[in-house]
């Protein structure tokens, strides 16, 4: 099945300037990630790697924050200037996950 085609699925386009800051955050979060890996096999020490885990773990907020804003600057404004509160309400259970 092509992108976009299933009925169920629901999708966002970005921009490619958008697609792009997205993918390079997570490309530097998997950096991280495999850089915490490295570390542990080479037995480094654990204050240490708790740092780069705090890093990770901050870059990954970090992205997630930028995601989070650019969902409500498009796809909840766009849908409360069509007169409809359905991705209010799903942003405020959106915001309850990220609150736990």
């Amino acid at each position: 099945m092509e992108k976009g085609t299933c009925p169920h699925c629901r999708t966002k386009h970005r921009t490619e300037e958008e697609s792009r800051a997205l993918l390079n955050r997570l490309s530097r979060i998997e950096g991280q990630i495999r850089g915490l890996r490295r570390m542990v096999e080479e037995e480094a020490y654990c204050p240490d790697i708790l740092t780069q885990a705090a890093a990770a773990s901050a870059a990954l907020t970090a992205f997630s924050r930028e995601l989070l804003a650019a969902h409500v600057r498009t796809c909840v404004v766009e849908d409360v200037r069509a007169g409809s509160d359905e991705k209010v309400e799903e942003l405020l259970d959106t915001l309850q996950r990220f609150m736990k």
